[in-house]
């Protein structure tokens, strides 16, 4: 044979193998190095999405709690507040009734005073007008009444406008009846809460009066 037709050998590493055996080595570990991380990467994504959905449904509870709280906070506050409204509007009616219902024949004016305190200018003209014709019928009689407050109890409730029966304990005494007469009356009070708790509307003063 001539040295040209002499084949070339094949190329070895330093460890004796081929170069193509390297090569298709490398490659192998090349492949199983990227389905390693192809496979972390699947791992890691799984886990974050689980993460995340738990994250999104504490968030959602959290939120929903928040409004059911909110929302019965709300509720109790405004039953708070009706509650409070209608204690005040009992005791102030409660109030203008044992002022009503007391009176002396020796002062009269004091009664005036405070039969129209806190009403509306309405009702302060009527009672003043009223006023002044009981003074005349109760003047002769020597008329003198003391007064305690029994109960209150608001009748109804519209848009701020409470109707409370107010009842107290009176004793009369008179020239007929020196020893005192022993009774109980029941005052209408219409008081208006928009309006400052003003007193617009008044009954049972006749009641008071033994009428």
């Amino acid at each position: 044979m001539s040295t040209t037709d002499t084949e070339k050998p094949e190329s070895t590493d330093d460890t004796g193998g081929s170069t193509a055996d390297s090569v298709e080595t490398i490659a192998e570990a090349g492949d199983t190095s990227r389905e390693v991380k192809k496979g972390r990467q699947v791992s890691i994504s799984l886990k974050s999405l689980a993460i995340g959905s738990v994250i999104t449904v504490l968030a959602v509870a959290v939120g929903v709690l928040s409004w059911l709280y909110i929302g019965a906070s709300n509720k109790l506050s405004a039953e708070a507040r009706a509650d409070e409204q209608r204690k005040h509007a009992e005791e102030a009616a409660l109030d203008y009734a044992v002022n009503a219902a007391q009176m002396d024949y020796q002062d009269f004016e004091e009664w005036k005073v405070k039969l129209v305190n806190r009403t509306s200018p309405e009702l302060n003209e009527k009672l003043a007008t009223a006023a002044e014709s009981i003074q005349e019928i109760l003047s002769p009689l020597q008329w003198k009444s003391s007064a305690r407050p029994l109960t209150a109890k608001v009748r109804s409730e519209s848009n701020g406008i409470y109707v409370v029966d107010a009842f107290v304990s009176v004793l009369t005494k008179t020239m007929q009846a020196p020893d005192g007469l022993q009774s109980t009356a029941t005052y209408s009070v219409t008081l208006d809460s928009n309006n400052d708790w003003q007193i617009t509307d008044v009954g049972g003063i006749d009641a008071a009066l033994g009428k």
